[in-house]
């Protein structure tokens, strides 16, 4: 398949997607603002509808808790009370997809004030736990989405910034809170880990796309939180670049758009018309099928 080229591009000043993300010290300032943000709420909105198909805010609230208590209980405490057995992703998926609704089911019951309160006791534990470890030493867990059955520690706490922040932006879209403290948690310290972290399952999305060694493709977030990343074709696959003079496919999307699209949030086609892809287009709208979740 050959590849046409759109135009030069000037080199990126960022290492997107070819750096660890150390952002540990994020994951207790993000509590932080979820702490807020559930303490604003009226009884009332805890039972508002959200873009999670059938989750409620409490519902989002109680996943929170769950798998911050689950982690800290699995992984810190190494308490596992039932034996695992996965042999595909498909066994992964299901076992998440079961877990996280008992999970839900058991903590949705709470009221609002004990919820609260069982998370932020939860949430200081987690953040003390991620900080204290290795960023590059071996997870517990392997980022499945991104293709990896075995990650490093600095990839698996990427990986729960993205959940921690997710789940509250959700919360913050379905109460109106989007802009509560001034801009909430769509700020550039918060949500450019975030999407450095979900971009980074590009490669193993783009396994089977066959191309020319040295396509590539750019893919920019719009917005003050967002960037540019260069996914190229090398010899043995695709992967991130620090920079390109050329591009095949150019693929922008809107920062308020790219969260919601990369966690099924929004249906890619939905999504299409606010997409923006120049040159190759079956290159570019492989990205829209991104899903930086399990489940």
């Amino acid at each position: 398949m050959e590849a046409e080229e759109v135009g030069s591009i000037a080199p990126a000043s960022q290492s997107n997607g070819t750096a660890p993300i150390l952002c540990a010290h994020l994951l207790r300032r993000v509590d932080g603002e979820l702490i807020r943000l559930l303490e604003s709420l009226t009884p009332r909105e805890w039972d508002f509808e959200t873009i999670a198909p059938m989750w409620k805010v409490r519902d989002v609230a109680a996943h929170l808790l769950d798998t911050a208590l689950r982690k800290l209980s699995l992984v810190r405490d190494s308490c596992q009370v039932e034996p695992v057995d996965i042999h595909s992703p498909q066994d992964l998926i299901a076992l998440v997809n079961r877990l996280n609704g008992e999970g839900v089911t058991v903590y949705r019951r709470l009221s609002p004030p004990l919820m609260i309160g069982l998370l932020r006791t939860a949430c200081e534990q987690s953040a003390s736990f991620h900080e204290s470890l290795d960023p590059f030493g071996p997870a517990a867990f392997g980022v499945s989405w991104a293709g990896e059955t075995a990650s490093l520690n600095w990839f698996d706490t990427a990986r729960e910034l993205t959940e921690r922040w997710h789940h509250q932006q959700q919360i913050r879209l379905a109460t109106n809170r989007l802009d509560i403290n001034g801009s909430g948690i769509l700020t550039r310290d918060y949500y450019h880990p975030v999407l450095d972290c979900f971009l980074r399952g590009l490669p193993h999305l783009y396994r089977d796309v066959d191309a020319p060694a040295g396509t590539v493709v750019l893919v920019e977030i719009s917005g003050d939180c967002g960037g540019q990343w260069f996914l190229a074709r090398g010899l043995a696959g695709w992967e991130f670049a620090g920079a390109a003079a050329q591009a095949a496919a150019r693929v922008t999307i809107p920062q308020e758009l790219a969260w919601r699209l990369f966690t099924k949030g929004i249906h890619p086609k939905a999504a299409r018309d606010r997409v923006k892809i120049d040159g190759n287009e079956h290159l570019g709208e492989r990205i829209l099928r991104l899903t930086a979740i399990v489940g």
